[in-house]
């Protein structure tokens, strides 16, 4: 008998990146831009799960549901207490009631009862599908942000030109804060806009809707610090007098450079005059006459 080898089961964990800093325009009811701000990483810069997404939409769609379908059985169709023939001399199949499943007018069996579609959804899991919701629309940049709303009395026309303003379109999702009545009824007349309480945002909403518009109450994580727009600091560019001197000092330096010599010169060579053959041979022959002579003048002067 062969003995059997278990192996422990090896689990890959996924390591999801960190949150991604997104930013996002604050802008006024006219389309001012008022600033840039920075909105929570937690919230809207994590990769969005698919998974947990479809299961919590799927439990949300179904938790809609009513579930007020309903069929009569046998037992709940009025009459047929009556045996409708005798049991036996007919040579048809007995039957006991005019109410049962397989007659015309009778009862349904197995049929639907009201009953709840509801579907438990861990809560972590419910705010896991909302950020990812709304990392998603951040992703894409279809998040807007507006300071307030003044909206009095309620203008379906100003909120059309709100719109227009903050440059959205499609379906839009406006998320309003409880003391945002008269936004409420501005938006109300417009079919591709649904407004929404904060406290009733969802990742299911969001999904179906190309933009949602937040304001500064209502902004999940709340309104981040400002996000300055790339400036020139002073500490990338030295001061103009400093710039003067440094380019003087350069052309100095290039003018010392000019009339100093070169170092890759070359040492200028004495030129030789060329001598013939027959200059050389005459010369010679003088040298040797003048040796001759010198001797000569040297005997006399030793003979006296």
């Amino acid at each position: 008998m062969t003995p059997v080898t278990l192996t422990a089961r090896s689990y890959v964990k996924r390591v999801r990146p960190d949150p991604a800093r997104r930013t996002v325009e604050r802008r006024s009811q006219d389309g001012t831009v008022l600033g840039v701000v920075e909105i929570s990483p937690e919230v809207f810069g994590i990769e969005p799960n698919v998974a947990v997404l479809h299961q919590v939409v799927t439990a949300q769609l179904a938790a809609a549901r009513s579930g007020s379908q309903s069929t009569r059985t046998r037992a709940e169709v009025r009459g047929g207490g009556t045996k409708p023939f005798r049991q036996k001399g007919t040579g048809r199949a007995r039957q006991g009631s005019t109410r049962s499943p397989q007659w015309v007018g009778g009862g349904v069996a197995l049929g639907p009862k009201p009953r709840s579609y509801r579907q438990r959804t861990p809560k972590k899991m419910i705010r896991l599908a909302l950020n990812s919701a709304l990392s998603d629309r951040a992703g894409e940049g279809r998040i807007a942000l507006v300071d307030r709303w003044t909206f009095d009395p309620p203008r379906t026309k100003r909120a059309l030109a709100a719109l227009a303003a903050l440059s959205v379109e499609g379906r839009v999702l406006v998320v309003l804060a409880d003391d945002d009545t008269a936004a409420d009824r501005s938006f109300a007349n417009l079919p591709e806009v649904q407004t929404l309480l904060v406290a009733e945002l969802n990742a299911y909403d969001i999904l179906r809707s190309d933009w949602v518009v937040f304001t500064d109450e209502t902004i999940p994580g709340g309104v981040g610090e400002a996000v300055a727009p790339p400036t020139r600091t002073p500490a990338s560019r030295a001061p103009r007098t400093t710039r003067v001197r440094q380019a003087a000092s350069v052309v100095e330096v290039a003018d010392a450079d000019e009339t100093a010599p070169s170092s890759t010169e070359e040492p200028t060579v004495p030129t030789v005059p060329t001598v013939s053959a027959a200059q050389m041979s005459v010369t010679a022959e003088d040298e040797s006459a003048s040796s001759v002579a010198d001797a000569g003048a040297g005997d006399e002067e030793s003979d006296e």
